[in-house]
């Protein structure tokens, strides 16, 4: 799904517009029979849900709303997402920290029990085998949740290096949560609705922290994060309670937060200028060419001692080749692996992901170029189907982002 779910989004609707539903539903059922379906995939149908694959699973890239309609209301309201879809699993035992460092570019060890924060898994290159966001539950316990379409190599590359670990006496062992769901719940109504669902406090709760807790009666795990550049949480909940759960959080919030696929999803995280690996992160780029320079921890940038360190370093002492950047274009939506030139046609790098931004009206994008062409206010071209539009480098996010953080 290179290029963003967003003109996907527009064509599957387009698509069944014009086409006889019964045909569309025939033509699916086999390649739907073979999907891994979340515990809400009767509520998504229920809710108007238009199902697609995605990483192997069966998910709504939108509801009844346009794509444009629900990134708006996430911004003025709130959203709900379904995204059971990704992994999430527990590292524990008394090594697990400094297992982990093995692999990952964050100074896990600083971390204060009950905090996290992005980082990348790294391979012996530099480049990224995926971001995720950590967070340090207490010392031998550490709880983290990786992307769906890197499962599989994930989980791989965790378990060789831990067989390893373990060999030469190391004190690990991990347990991946497929009993529980994931929910994500963004937006300025986010904090006051599920305020209703708890007892605990979430004035005092801020971004990046992580708690254990009660929600609708249920014992979940609360991280004040997203994926949208709004305040909100992500919500790990034990499956069988996940749809009461979402049931809760659309009634108290009086029609105000809407069930959101992964097309808004899309557009919200690109304006926040959020990374989609695949698209933005892939194996050949590295964090400090992919902007995540600040998720480097000091120490680790003293130590080094996490794959690939030797590259990274090195790259930030001397700087990288390329950088990502935002962009605006006056033509058509960019899309991904569109050519970024200069004035005169010699090329600078490509598009990653790009479309037009619901809350600016505006087409934007983000993109690779070469050291030295990256400033804000750079002029280029952006090359779509054949034909040269000007374009500006620009910094993001795009939109400002409301992260709750102490005042």
């Amino acid at each position: 799904m290179r290029g963003g779910f967003w003109q996907l989004g527009q064509s599957i609707t387009r698509r069944i517009a014009q086409t006889d539903k019964k045909s569309v539903v025939r033509r699916c059922f086999a390649s739907e029979a073979e999907l891994k379906k979340t515990s809400l995939y009767d509520f998504h149908l229920a809710h108007g849900g238009k199902m697609v694959p995605f990483a192997g699973w069966s998910m709504p890239i939108q509801y009844k709303d346009s794509i444009m309609d629900s990134t708006l209301n996430c911004r003025e309201n709130g959203s709900l997402f379904d995204v059971s879809h990704m992994c999430g699993l527990s590292l524990k035992g008394k090594d697990c920290i400094p297992f982990l460092e093995k692999l990952v570019i964050a100074d896990v060890a600083s971390l204060a029990p009950g905090t996290g924060t992005l980082t990348v898994f790294t391979n012996e290159k530099g480049g990224a085998i995926d971001d995720s966001v950590i967070t340090k539950v207490k010392d031998d316990h550490i709880y983290l949740v990786v992307n769906a379409g890197c499962r599989d190599k994930d989980l791989e590359h965790i378990e060789g290096h831990m067989k390893a670990f373990k060999a030469q006496g190391g004190d690990v062992s991990w347990h991946i949560h497929d009993e529980r769901s994931l929910l994500a719940l963004q937006g300025p109504l986010a904090a006051p609705v599920l305020q209703h669902l708890t007892k605990d406090d979430l004035s005092k709760f801020y971004f990046g922290e992580f708690r254990m807790l009660d929600i609708n009666g249920v014992h979940c795990y609360l991280t004040r994060t997203g994926y949208t550049g709004e305040d909100g949480f992500e919500i790990s909940v034990p499956s069988e309670h996940a749809t009461d759960l979402a049931k809760a959080i659309l009634e108290k919030s009086e029609g105000k937060i809407r069930l959101t696929g992964l097309g808004a999803r899309d557009s919200l995280r690109l304006e926040a200028g959020l990374c989609l690996y695949g698209n933005d992160m892939e194996q050949h780029i590295t964090p400090v060419e992919a902007g995540l320079t600040w998720a480097i921890g000091k120490r680790r940038r003293a130590e080094g001692g996490f794959l690939g360190a030797e590259v990274i370093l090195k790259q930030l002492e001397q700087g990288p080749a390329i950088r990502r950047v935002g962009l605006f274009s006056s033509g058509p939506p960019p899309r991904s692996h569109s050519e970024i030139t200069d004035s005169k046609g010699s090329g600078l790098g490509e598009v990653t992901s790009g479309g037009f931004s619901p809350c600016l009206k505006k087409n934007i994008a983000m993109g690779y170029v070469k050291s030295g062409s990256h400033k804000a206010g750079t002029k280029v071209n952006i090359v779509i189907r054949g034909k040269a539009y000007e374009g500006v480098i620009t910094k993001m996010p795009f939109v400002p982002t409301k992260y709750y953080k102490p005042t």
